[in-house]
């Protein structure tokens, strides 16, 4: 016998022995009989270690230390999302713990694109961008700043852009002409640039607990009654001219949850979402 048919020899018996030592451990030895019925493995469960994995969504939030963006950031703080925010006069003074998670920016939408660092790393973002004032102003604040804000946001790759408009409340709509144009053009240049990830929140009166300095407005006390009333008076918004004016409140907290399920949730349905539809996905579990 040669040398080299020796070693193969010995290689191949040195293997079964192994072979056939791991298989009893498990319980049973193997056979090459097709005949022979053998007794199952025995195999013992490895103990099970839930260690959530580090997230990968970064949210960052236009207005985040207003009456509707802090709630928003404290939603997302709470979900254990990487929060950050962009505002005009950056973090905001309230004490309240969510606060030091946030990553706070400075900056105006309505300056140069030196504030587009903001967006590095960004996945999502979610716009509370609005205000009052004259006609002209009005425009600028609710459509150009947010409108610059996407055209950003898309440039630098971020995947879903959440809107808070608001509801249709007809007559308002003259008085405040200015405020509707621009929240109108904001949503067209959204559905333009995010059409696959895009999602405009549609409002009426807000109500929960505002911080004005130190003092906190508990806006429900009008707000909450008025929500349990309207919401069941749908069909008076059919009627001419003043239907509108029955768009029933929400509370800041159910469209905080939407907003950042919207931001976050891949699945999430693009698109318009109104008063009752934030209501609806406000209370479903998964919100």
């Amino acid at each position: 016998m040669t040398p080299l048919a020796s070693r193969l020899i010995q290689s191949r018996t040195s293997l079964s022995k192994l072979y056939t030592i791991a298989a009893s451990r498990n319980g049973r030895y193997l056979s090459t009989d097709s005949n022979k019925v053998d007794e199952p493995f025995k195999v013992e469960e490895a103990e099970t270690v839930n260690v959530p994995p580090p997230s990968t969504e970064k949210l960052l939030v236009l207005g985040g230390n207003g009456f509707v963006g802090s709630h928003i950031c404290k939603e997302a703080v709470d979900r254990g999302l990487t929060v950050a925010s962009l505002s005009r006069s950056g973090r905001p003074l309230i004490h309240d713990s969510w606060v030091s998670n946030v990553i706070w920016h400075q900056g105006s939408l309505l300056s140069s694109y030196s504030w587009t660092e903001a967006l590095n790393g960004v996945t999502s973002v979610i716009s509370c961008v609005g205000g009052f004032g004259s006609q002209s102003y009005m425009y600028k604040i609710n459509g150009t700043a947010n409108i610059n804000a996407i055209r950003a946001a898309s440039e630098k790759g971020v995947k879903r852009f959440v809107y808070i408009s608001s509801a249709d409340f007809g007559l308002a709509n003259y008085l405040l002409q200015g405020y509707y144009e621009g929240k109108k053009a904001a949503e067209t240049e959204l559905l333009t640039k995010f059409a696959y990830g895009g999602v405009i929140l549609r409002p009426g009166f807000i109500y929960g607990t505002r911080n004005v300095g130190s003092v906190k407005l508990p806006l429900g006390v009008i707000g909450s009654p008025l929500e349990m009333v309207l919401q069941h008076a749908k069909p008076l918004k059919q009627l001419p001219l003043v239907g509108p004016l029955f768009t029933p409140p929400v509370n800041v907290t159910a469209v905080a949850k939407v907003a950042v399920r919207a931001a976050t949730d891949p699945v999430f349905p693009p698109g318009i979402v109104d008063v009752y539809g934030i209501q609806r996905y406000s209370q479903q579990g998964a919100a």
